[in-house]
């Protein structure tokens, strides 16, 4: 006789489409609703032909003057299942938690990059985290993490989403170690997935579920960007894979 492990319940929270009335505010940044009025500040951190290299596995640019962003981020903003957000550098490094605030309050400092939420697909709560758009003072940065742990854990725990997916080109090895780096868990290759500029594109499907977010891909996000995990010069004591390692280890 053949045994099937039973389908789980699902709890009868509904899943929520992003709203464009909340920021989310860590201890580096300021993850904000985009708005027209970003696109200027937006073009000095990831436009012109210095930052070209940005779009190398995006299905847009790159821009090389601010209308060419304009029009782009105006494509974007008439997207109904597709939520842009303007990351802003902070001044000083307040601690804040992680907290929602509303949009009437004033991002302090620079716009670093562009991050979407995606694919959203509230009866299944399925959501994407994609088009990371960082410029080069926020890749690989202790705040470009910071951004990803605020999006997952407002899609997590605000908007009660059961999986958040991480989709990329098979042949971008950077987006496909920062996926794993953060806690996601590759599910394979989808082959000719798309036509992105005019060529075949092979994509990797990366994803964090609910249980995983709970049972310590959060945790191992939060002990990470804990204050004394970082010396005086702002490096990292402990890698973010060995604090979700021991993690584990310790639940097992």
């Amino acid at each position: 006789m053949t045994h099937h492990r039973p389908w789980p319940p699902v709890t009868p929270i509904p899943a929520e489409l992003p709203s464009t009335d909340t920021i989310l505010d860590g201890k580096h940044l300021t993850v904000r609703p985009f708005l027209e009025s970003h696109v200027e500040e937006l073009y000095s951190a990831v436009g012109g032909v210095q930052n070209a290299s940005l779009y190398k596995y995006l299905s847009t640019g790159p821009f090389y003057d601010v209308e060419a962003l304009a029009q782009h981020a105006d494509f974007l903003c008439q997207r109904t299942v597709l939520f842009p957000y303007t990351i802003f550098s902070k001044m000083s490094a307040a601690t804040s938690g992680g907290a929602q605030l509303h949009s009437s309050e004033e991002h302090t400092g620079a716009a670093t990059g562009l991050i979407c939420l995606l694919n959203i697909v509230p009866i299944h709560r399925s959501i994407e985290i994609g088009y990371l758009l960082f410029g080069p003072h926020l890749q690989r940065t202790t705040a470009a993490t910071e951004t990803c742990y605020l999006l997952m854990k407002h899609c997590f725990e605000d908007l009660h989403y059961l999986r958040v997916e991480w989709k990329t080109n098979c042949f971008n090895e950077a987006s496909k170690r920062a996926a794993v780096r953060l806690g996601f868990v590759f599910e394979g290759v989808f082959r000719k997935h798309m036509v992105v500029k005019g060529r075949s594109r092979d994509s990797a499907w990366f994803s964090v579920t609910d249980e995983e977010w709970a049972g310590g891909v959060k945790k191992a996000l939060e002990d990470w960007l804990r204050n004394d995990n970082f010396d005086e010069k702002g490096i990292q004591k402990i890698k973010l894979e060995d604090i979700r390692r021991r993690l584990v280890k310790k639940n097992a």
